[in-house]
């Protein structure tokens, strides 16, 4: 596909991305991932998680004060665990199996968001949760999900000031080990940036609509989106 195609569909789905993550905490690279991956293959995952860098760091200069520093610091020590996995498995696995595991990735992270119990957090479950992360989020550029999971009865702000200061360390632990393991090619981190503006957007976007929407219909919302790309990724690829 052409480079103006890349620009409309992979810059709509960093736009959707961008206020649904802006909104709630996370959803860029849940919403994102899934057209990128099947329209543009050869721009996984390095493009992910570019653009994904910029969204965290302008959640997090707005709520910083809501962190929870000692939760995420058992979380990140699971994701320096993970990482090398999912760089492995980048530099391992054909294309077009690992676009089918991310579609079942993606569904698997659908179906634990939707999951209503609570699950315990603490320092086995967040260092589980980030292991998780790290391999899914260095391979696929979707890593949010099993963190988001442990946090999900927390008050907005902290949730998305939490999960900004994660995705901002797992981002830049994933790329460092793509680039070290040579599988970080120049097109895919320029192709990232391309995406930039379209994230921006998104998030001014998502400004009015954290006040005023409801969360059940944007959640409701999130999982139509993502679970229909998610479907649609695994049957083109199995056919």
């Amino acid at each position: 596909m052409s480079h103006l195609e890349f620009l409309l569909f992979g810059g709509l789905a960093a736009l959707v991305g961008a206020i649904v993550q802006g909104s709630v905490g996370l959803g860029v690279g849940l919403v994102a991932t899934p057209i990128v991956t099947m329209l543009f293959p050869s721009l996984m995952p390095g493009s992910i998680l570019v653009m994904a860098l910029v969204l965290p760091v302008a959640t997090l200069a707005q709520e910083f004060r809501h962190v929870e520093l000692r939760g995420i610091g058992w979380a990140f020590g699971g994701r320096l665990a993970g990482t090398p996995l999912g760089a492995w498995l980048v530099a391992a696995v054909p294309d077009r199996t690992l676009s089918i595991v991310i579609g079942f990735v993606v569904l698997a992270a659908l179906a634990a968001t939707a999951w209503s119990r609570e699950v315990p957090r603490n320092r086995r479950t967040l260092a589980a949760a980030g292991l998780i992360s790290g391999t899914t989020g260095t391979a696929s550029g979707i890593g949010g999900p099993p963190i988001a999971l442990l946090y999900q009865r927390e008050s907005g702000p902290r949730v998305r000031a939490t999960l900004a200061l994660f995705f901002i360390g797992g981002a830049l632990l994933s790329l460092a080990t793509l680039a070290l393991a040579g599988q970080l090619p120049a097109r895919q981190v320029t192709a990232g940036l391309e995406l930039l503006p379209f994230v921006l957007a998104g998030f001014l976007a998502a400004g009015p609509l954290r006040r005023y929407l409801d969360a059940g219909r944007l959640r409701l919302a999130l999982l139509i989106v993502v679970g229909t790309s998610a479907v649609m990724l695994i049957i083109r690829n199995l056919v």
